[in-house]
């Protein structure tokens, strides 16, 4: 893929995030959130199908004067269409936020719960785009294996800012990552792929009220941890250290695809993971249980990916540096042999010169 290509498809997949829409939080006259008093969560302006709960679907029509879209042009989410024309919201919720929303209704109805739903969905999603995240984390298994001579060349010129050693260390280091088959930059693009998909599923999950009806196990789905903490149900805690949990596990594996010789900029990375992992923390007290699950389940499905790469790579790295042992032995063997068979012509020409000297 030359820079051209490279180019356009970045363009491409950061003008569709600046086209795609968004959750909009609906709000009273003083602009203060509208809140379900049942779950403590924030009510959506611009849901595109309607509750099927009648309290949830009677607290809609109260406050349709709030709304961004007109309640007379959608249907009950079980009747949800995967197109609708009355209710069209744009291309990006066209294409990919209402047929995700369609497919996690239906699932939702063959395993009888949307948070189950939302779980089985949010992997398959991962499972889509394994071959992508696949190439993430042995990327980042390849950059942690050359650090050392990452390191070395940062070493070999430290404190020089001269033109010409900027251009050699530059130079050894593409060297490096292309013996190693390593792109620094291959991380990135799959970002922007992923990302696109993440933000249209949470978005799915946002607009669709029947998702937040449902219970899975302890957990009201539209109920968020922190009133689910203040109304006794201390389940919840569970859920915000599994998302910490994860979150760091996701971020220690990618630490490797990110990392550089540089020191400096290895402790910068560290605090910027340390501030994402305190930040989301904090940000999963006021998510609703529904999406604190999917990112539960996503989250340790790719950890557990990222494990087996590691495990993989590292068997790789034994039988390699196995069978190099092997052929050393097999080297020096060779010589040995060489040498024996070179020792015993000479000692073969030698008593042949002397048996001629004595005829």
């Amino acid at each position: 893929m030359n820079n051209k290509i490279k180019k356009s498809l970045i363009i491409a997949l950061v003008g569709s995030l600046l086209l795609t829409g968004c959750t909009k939080t609906m709000v009273d006259d003083n602009k203060k959130a509208i809140l379900n008093d049942q779950t403590g969560q924030n009510l959506t302006s611009n849901i595109i199908c309607l509750p099927e709960e009648e309290s949830l679907l009677e607290l809609y029509k109260n406050n349709e004067s709030h709304m961004t879209v007109d309640l007379n042009n959608l249907k009950s989410c079980s009747d949800m269409k995967i197109y609708e024309k009355k209710s069209y919201d744009g291309l990006w919720v066209q294409l990919f936020v209402r047929p995700l929303a369609w497919l996690i209704i239906k699932v939702g109805k063959m395993v009888k719960n949307y948070g189950l739903s939302v779980m089985i969905i949010g992997l398959l999603i991962r499972i889509i785009l394994l071959p992508f995240s696949a190439k993430t984390a042995k990327q980042s298994q390849k950059m942690k294996e050359i650090q050392p001579k990452l390191q070395r060349i940062e070493k070999k010129y430290a404190g020089k800012d001269d033109q010409e050693s900027l251009m050699k260390k530059s130079q050894e280091t593409m060297m490096l990552y292309k013996e190693a088959n390593v792109n620094p930059m291959s991380s990135c693009l799959v970002s922007f792929i992923q990302l696109p998909l993440f933000l249209a599923f949470l978005e799915a999950i946002n607009r669709v009220p029947a998702i937040f009806e449902n219970n899975l196990w302890v957990f009201q789905l539209g109920t968020t941890p922190m009133y689910g903490i203040k109304t006794g149900n201390y389940w919840y805690i569970l859920l915000i250290v599994l998302i910490v949990l994860f979150t760091a596990l996701t971020f220690m594996f990618s630490m490797g695809s990110m990392a550089s010789g540089n020191q400096d900029q290895v402790k910068q990375q560290k605090y910027m993971m340390l501030f994402m992992i305190v930040f989301i923390g904090i940000a999963s007290v006021q998510l609703p249980a529904a999406i604190g699950l999917y990112w539960i389940v996503t989250n340790a499905f790719g950890v557990g990916q990222s494990y087996y790469i590691r495990l993989k790579s590292n068997k790789n790295n034994e039988s390699k540096s196995k069978t190099k042992k092997v052929d050393i032995k097999d080297f020096v063997r060779k010589n040995k042999r060489e040498e024996e068979v070179k020792d015993l012509e000479f000692t073969e020409k030698k008593g042949k010169k002397s048996n001629r000297k004595g005829e």
